[in-house]
């Protein structure tokens, strides 16, 4: 079995947008990441935390400290004026999409999210993306609808809540938990031993 760290994450987490373009790297390297979508919104519900998008002072912290990460790291990024919108539906697609399709699928609605502006909740930008990953939208958004999708990411944001994470990104590795963008060289400290 091959080492793997965990990475649990969701689309509308600035912070997931900043660790995958890093993670993206470090695969090429040959780490091995295993993706785990969670919906972000339900796992703060689970373990009774107010998300900082609700809290303005935290939210302000949030945002420079995301620009500061991003231009450290030298990777575009740009505030998202809808944020934080509901990520149901992009999260539930990546697990109901084609293995060989999730990578672009991430990369696209990350980019789109965290690059461009977008405003993801909007059908119309969402089927645009869709058509970049060559996804046919119509099966994608029943596809959704399916009750084993909707189970599995409940199923892995109860996962992690079991596992006490409480937010994303979360790495986890050798049963030892890393919260947040910067905990990542400490998680591969932990996958090198």
């Amino acid at each position: 079995m091959t080492k793997s760290i965990d990475f649990y994450f969701d689309i509308i987490s600035p912070y997931s947008y900043l660790a995958h373009k890093k993670i993206k790297t470090l695969r090429k390297k040959g780490i091995h990441f295993n993706y785990k979508p969670i919906l972000v919104g339900g796992l703060h519900n689970l373990q009774g935390i107010t998300p900082p998008a609700f809290i303005k002072p935290k939210l302000n912290h949030m945002i420079n400290d995301c620009i500061l990460f991003a231009k450290k790291d030298n990777f575009e990024f740009i505030w998202n004026s809808n944020f934080p919108i509901n990520s149901l539906s992009l999260m539930r697609g990546y697990l109901f999409i084609e293995n060989d399709k999730k990578e672009l699928y991430l990369d696209i609605m990350f980019d789109g999210y965290w690059k461009d502006n977008l405003d993801l909740s909007k059908e119309e930008n969402l089927i645009k993306l869709l058509k970049k990953c060559n996804i046919d939208e119509n099966i994608f958004l029943e596809g959704i609808k399916d009750p084993k999708i909707k189970d599995k990411l409940k199923s892995v944001t109860k996962e992690a809540h079991d596992k006490n994470i409480f937010g994303a990104p979360t790495f986890l590795i050798n049963n030892k938990i890393f919260w947040g963008q910067d905990r990542l060289e400490f998680a591969l400290e932990e996958y090198s031993k």
